[in-house]
């Protein structure tokens, strides 16, 4: 567990009502700005996978967001699910919870951060995010594809 200030993310294990609504709504708002064939999402499965570590971020007793890293390799991971909870956006959720994964990643000594987003305008908040923390655009990385629905990004830690 960490605790940044008011805030605090746990590694949790999608049990409960509050984190399953804010991911349905985060596979819903990825099908409506993308194709359905060009959403890379990891459904509730996919988050509980090996090589997955999902984490939800608090304040107090409420949801703010989540995120989740998954394990390309020895060196390389894959940011996936950051969403943020609509009360808190733009209170810093995102970064809190990037520098959490970005942080872990560290700890396990990868030397590569990547992740794919969507490519329309619903996407530029999070794409300005990414930059701002240094990440830039990339060729398509382990099972992706080229595709005008897809941004990718990468970063060296």
């Amino acid at each position: 567990m960490s605790n940044a200030g008011a805030w605090r993310i746990v590694e949790d294990d999608l049990s409960g009502a509050d984190i399953r609504a804010l991911l349905e709504q985060h596979f819903a708002g990825m099908l409506a700005n993308s194709p359905a064939g060009s959403c890379h999402f990891l459904d509730f499965d996919g988050l509980r996978a090996d090589g997955v570590t999902f984490w939800s971020i608090h304040r107090g007793d409420e949801l703010a967001g989540c995120g989740a890293l998954k394990m390309l390799g020895a060196k390389h991971g894959e940011i996936k699910s950051m969403r943020t909870a609509e009360p808190f956006l733009r209170q810093g959720v995102a970064a809190h919870m990037l520098d959490h994964i970005i942080d872990v990643a560290r700890t396990r000594g990868l030397e590569r951060l990547s992740l794919e987003t969507g490519s329309s305008g619903a996407f530029e908040p999070a794409i300005a995010l990414y930059q701002r923390y240094r990440f830039t655009e990339c060729e398509p990385f382990a099972d992706y594809k080229p595709d005008p629905f897809s941004r990718f990004m990468t970063r060296i830690l």
